[in-house]
């Protein structure tokens, strides 16, 4: 028996509500930071909805991280593409750390990693 895909709309849902938990906003708070309605925030987050680039880019910021994270959960961006590596993914899902908190780590991974390949290629 073939194993079934995840449904896109329903992961990006599920991520966006599990990020929306974290940074404790409701989803009334995160719609009023985005400019979109309640009920189009609550299909998005049942996987009904799949939004555009540009209310993911919204919600990135009403959730204070990075649009490219949005993007990949999303199905715009190839993973292989990204480096949403296990580190990142642990810090976006640590209850323990604020919104702000868990992209400061993120982006200092990052800068990290870069000034490592830069040393590598040099």
């Amino acid at each position: 028996m073939a194993a079934k895909k995840p449904d896109p709309y329903a992961s990006l849902g599920e991520f966006l509500r599990r990020q929306r938990e974290l940074s404790q906003l409701s989803i009334r708070q995160l719609a009023d930071l985005c400019g979109i309605s309640n009920p189009y925030l609550s299909q998005i987050e049942r996987g009904l909805r799949m939004p555009s680039s540009m209310i993911l880019q919204s919600l990135a910021k009403g959730l204070k991280m990075s649009a490219e994270t949005l993007y990949t959960q999303a199905g715009i961006l190839d993973p292989q593409e990204t480096e949403d590596s296990d580190v990142v993914k642990s810090v976006m899902h640590d209850p323990q750390l604020s919104a702000r908190q868990r992209e400061m780590l993120i982006d200092m991974y990052r800068s990290f990693r870069k000034v490592n390949e830069s040393e590598e290629s040099a």
